[in-house]
């Protein structure tokens, strides 16, 4: 007797030297101050290892196709939902707890949910555009006395500028062209999408369009500028996260995503990047108004994504023919 409990103490402690604590796979394109606040915690909280790769955003679509025969990886964690629902095959469908907390206007994905909320907004220069003069619409920025004063990135490069392309698409439907052709008119083009809220805190231009959470830094920074939400309706949509299909470690992978969309996690990405809370009963940033009070577009990624070669040529050809 006392040899064979010997024996299966010997067993068990063989298997516990080969026994692996519980882990999840991430690969993503988050901010390193983010990653370096979360990754502890998540480890602390639920007591699984978290290991990431973090790469562009890009290049985390890439990687993730190119294993989807043999995935590497549990969940893609931050990057654009355009992109997500591009690669919606590679995902896997998973309705976290909570969904019913998520606020619909951001359940807009493919296999893939909801992480931070991003709105277009403009960023005013309150130096050079008086206060009975700031533009109001889409429309209002096609107007002449804006002529050259618009910041704006390209639609063909940068993927936020595309989305307001197709902000102003989905207001003004048949009209669309038109209206985007006449803020163009106006556009000072930028390569970089971040540069757009600098030109304007800068005043080297008077309007910017560019997202919330970009515009709201050099709010709070103490710059000379305003944010305007376009009265006749701006898009509110998410960038993502998603459990990757055939992963090594799918259930730490749902953990994770549950985790990310807690309400504790969600108010800390609205403190920590000035982003709108996907949940509804998360407190908006600070100083910034309420989502419920802001006329919002649902965005179609679907139909962003399908129509996008034919929209970023048509915007090249545009910028061609102005000279941009």
């Amino acid at each position: 007797m006392k040899r064979n409990i010997f024996a299966l103490f010997c067993l068990a402690l063989a298997l516990s030297a080969y026994a692996a604590p519980a882990k999840v796979v991430v690969y993503t394109a988050h901010e390193d101050s983010i990653l370096n606040a979360l990754a502890p915690r998540f480890e602390k909280e639920t007591g699984i290892k978290l290991e990431y790769i973090k790469l562009g955003s890009g290049d985390v679509i890439k990687r993730a196709k190119a294993e989807a025969a043999n995935p590497q990886a549990d969940v893609i964690w931050s990057i654009g939902g355009e992109q997500l629902e591009a690669q919606s095959a590679i995902l896997a469908p998973y309705i976290p707890k909570e969904w019913d907390k998520i606020a619909a206007v951001f359940k807009v994905g493919t296999n893939w949910l909801p992480y931070t909320g991003i709105m277009n907004v403009f960023i005013v220069n309150t130096k050079m555009v008086a206060a009975d003069k700031m533009p109001k619409s889409w429309m209002d920025l096609a107007d002449p006395r804006f002529a050259k004063l618009i910041s704006s990135a390209r639609a063909d490069k940068s993927g936020s500028s595309y989305m307001q392309l197709c902000n102003t698409l989905l207001v003004y439907k048949d009209k669309g062209w038109d209206v985007y052709k006449g803020i163009m008119k106006n556009m000072v083009l930028s390569a970089s999408s971040g540069s757009v809220p600098k030109f304007v805190n800068d005043g080297e231009q008077a309007v910017g369009i560019t997202l919330e959470d970009n515009a709201y830094r050099y709010v709070i920074g103490g710059g000379p500028v305003k944010i305007v939400y376009p009265e006749d309706g701006t898009v509110a949509a998410p960038d993502g996260i998603a459990l990757l299909k055939g992963g090594p470690n799918p259930e730490a992978g749902k953990a994770f995503i549950d985790w990310c969309l807690s309400k504790p996690i969600q108010e800390f990405l609205v403190d920590s990047m000035f982003r709108r809370a996907v949940r509804t009963d998360c407190k908006d940033p600070a100083g910034l108004p309420a989502l419920k009070t802001i006329k919002t577009v649902a965005y179609d990624f679907g139909w962003a994504a399908k129509n996008n070669p034919d929209f970023v040529k048509k915007f090249a050809d545009i910028a061609m023919e102005l000279g941009l």
